[in-house]
């Protein structure tokens, strides 16, 4: 199946769901999650209507947001070295793995004045794995009230990249603990709307949990090579 096949068999799958359930898909952000991927696949999917795509890692990135330039949105969604904060600030519209204060004191540091604030999300890490970036969603609340004193930055929400499982009924309880918090955190910040959490495997149940963000690359750009 080609590329652009790919992205409308995808783009069905999603709205049979959104019928499914009740949703809007409306109310939903695709992001193309496009590591490895070349600059005339990202085009590709662009051109079929996918408007925000995700990089992992900067030298990989910058080329290609370079090269397209800024129609789509470019979200930052991998892990960010200190030392890489200064260029990742500057190129990127939005950085999804803020877990730290010291990186986040970093991007907001170095984002030009000339464009706007940084969205950022913060990473939260539901199971507490050992070896997984992301803080416990119970010092979110403390890590937020720091966050938004940072005044080039814009805290728009939470991003998480739970457990692998196919166990769709294990899927939903961990999405829905992450959007407990979410929804606790914005009693106290009500300019959070975002919830970026659901991938190839998992997006049903994270749409079900009231995902608002999901990060999709195989379905849309096929298997990496």
């Amino acid at each position: 199946m080609g590329k652009p096949e790919k992205l409308n068999s995808f783009l069905l799958e999603l709205n049979k769901i959104c019928e499914r359930t009740g949703k809007n898909s409306e109310d939903l952000t695709v992001l193309g999650a496009s590591k490895s991927q070349e600059i005339d696949s990202i085009e590709l999917a662009l051109a079929g209507g996918i408007q925000h795509f995700g990089e992992n890692f900067l030298q990989e990135a910058e080329p290609k947001i370079l090269k397209i330039g800024a129609i789509p949105t470019w979200h930052f969604i991998g892990a960010i070295q200190s030392r890489k904060a200064k260029k990742i600030a500057s190129l990127f519209d939005w950085v999804q793995t803020v877990d730290r204060i010291k990186v986040a004191k970093k991007l907001n540091q170095h984002r030009p004045l000339e464009m706007n604030k940084l969205n950022v999300c913060v990473q939260v890490n539901p199971d507490n794995e050992e070896h997984k970036s992301g803080i416990p969603l119970s010092d979110c609340k403390k890590f937020i009230s720091e966050l938004v004193q940072l005044e080039r930055l814009e805290v728009r929400g939470l991003m998480s990249i739970p457990k692998a499982t196919k166990d769709f009924e294990q899927q939903r309880k961990v999405f829905g603990r992450i959007r407990s918090c979410f929804e606790d955190l914005k009693s106290t910040y009500p300019q959070l709307d975002t919830l970026s959490m659901g991938m190839s495997g998992d997006y049903e149940a994270a749409m079900l949990e009231g995902s608002t963000m999901i990060r999709i690359g195989t379905k849309i750009f096929g298997e990496r090579d």
